[in-house]
C-alpha cells in the first residue's frame, strides 16, 4: 500500500517529515530523553492560565518503588467535586512520558471540566509487564482513596490512554473489574495496542515504517513481554485476549483508518457490544497512527480532539 495515496491531504506535509523506524534504538534512555524534550517543546501547558499542573510521587505496589503522577486541574478550581480521568501515555510500553501528552490533557480539562491524572508508569524492557499496569492500578486506587483531598468525585472516575496507553487503559478496566477495585464510569482506549498477535488484516496492511508499523509493533511487544509464553498472554497485557468482557464500563474507541491497530480495535469494540457493554467507535478517514498528536491544528486533528472531549464530558454526566 502506498500511504500517500490514502492519507488525508492535510496530513501529507506531516507524513513527509516522518522518518522510518522499525525497531527501538539500543540506547533507550537517550531516545526517551530526546523524545520527551521534543514533545515538551510543543507543549502549551506553560502558557495555560486556565489549567494548574502539579506532580506528585506515589509509592508503587508493596512499596517497592516510587512513580510520578502529573495532575491537571481547572484553574480556578471549582468548589464542587470534579470528575477525573486516569490517563496513560503512549510509546509502545518502551518510551514516553506524561509531559508528552500535556496538550491532550489540557484538551480534556477544558472540554470535559475534569481533573486529569497522567501516570508516569514504569517502562519496558527494564520493567516488563505487569509493572506498567500495576502502577496504573495503584494510581487509580490512590485517586479513589484521596478523592476528597483532590477535589474529585469518586463516583465519576474514568480511564483512558493512547496507543500503548490505550492497552493499559483497557487492561485496567479488566483488572479493576476482576479485583473488585474502584468503580469506573467510562473507558477511552484511543488507537489502542490491544493484541500482541498481530493477526488482523490491518496489521499486515500497514507496513510503512514512517508510521507505527508491523515491525515496530512486534519489537514493542517483544520488549514488553520478554520470555512470555505468547500462547497464553495475559489479557491485562493484551486485552484482546480476554474471554469475558461483561461488566466493563462503557467505552469509546477512536482510531485512524490507516492505523495498524484499526481492526483489533474494531474487533474489541464489537465484542464489548456483544457482551452488553455500551460502545462508541469512530474511524477517522485518511488518518494514520498519532495523527491528532502530530497535527493537532489540522481539521481532522481538531475534529478528533473536540470529539474526545465532548464524549468524555457526556460520559461524566451522572446517570439518573
Amino acid at each position: 500500500m502506498i500511504l500517500e495515496e490514502r492519507v488525508d491531504p492535510e496530513l501529507l506535509p506531516i507524513l513527509a517529515t516522518l522518518t522510518e523506524f522499525n525497531e527501538f534504538p539500543a540506547d533507550l534512555p537517550a531516545a526517551r530523553r530526546a523524545q520527551t524534550a521534543a514533545m515538551a517543546a510543543m507543549s502549551q501547558v506553560h502558557a495555560a492560565h486556565d489549567v494548574r499542573v502539579e506532580e506528585r510521587n506515589l509509592s508503587g505496589p508493596e512499596g517497592t518503588h516510587e512513580f510520578m503522577v502529573r495532575i491537571y486541574w481547572p484553574e480556578p478550581q471549582p468548589a464542587a467535586a470534579l470528575p477525573a480521568l486516569i490517563w496513560a501515555h503512549g510509546g509502545g510500553f518502551v518510551v514516553g512520558h506524561p509531559t508528552e501528552h500535556d496538550n491532550i490533557a489540557l484538551n480534556f480539562v477544558r472540554q470535559a471540566d475534569c481533573v486529569v491524572i497522567s501516570v508516569d508508569y514504569r517502562l519496558a524492557p527494564e520493567n516488563p509487564f505487569p509493572a506498567g499496569i500495576e502502577d496504573c492500578y495503584t494510581a487509580l486506587q490512590w485517586v479513589a482513596a484521596n478523592a476528597s483531598e483532590l477535589g474529585i468525585d469518586a463516583d465519576r472516575i474514568a480511564i483512558g490512554g493512547y496507543s500503548a496507553g490505550g492497552a493499559l487503559a483497557a487492561g485496567l478496566a479488566l483488572l479493576a473489574r476482576d479485583r473488585s477495585g474502584p468503580k469506573l464510569v467510562f473507558q477511552m482506549p484511543l488507537c489502542a495496542c490491544l493484541d500482541d498477535r498481530n493477526i488482523t488484516p490491518s496489521s499486515y496492511e500497514i507496513t510503512d515504517g514512517r508510521v507505527w508499523s508491523r515491525a515496530v509493533s512486534e519489537s514493542a511487544w517483544n520488549l514488553y513481554l520478554p520470555g512470555v509464553d505468547r500462547s497464553t498472554t495475559s489479557p491485562y497485557a493484551a486485552p484482546a485476549r480476554a474471554a469475558d468482557l461483561a461488566g466493563l464500563p462503557p467505552a469509546y474507541f477512536g482510531i485512524g483508518e490507516l492505523d495498524l491497530m484499526r481492526d483489533e480495535n474494531i474487533d474489541y469494540a464489537s465484542r464489548l457490544l456483544q457482551a452488553g457493554v455500551g460502545v462508541e467507535l469512530h474511524i477517522f478517514p485518511g488518518a494514520f497512527h498519532g495523527f491528532e498528536l502530530y497535527s493537532p491544528d489540522s481539521l481532522l486533528g481538531q475534529r478528533a480532539l473536540q470529539e474526545y472531549g465532548a464524549v468524555l464530558k457526556r460520559a461524566f454526566v451522572p446517570k439518573a
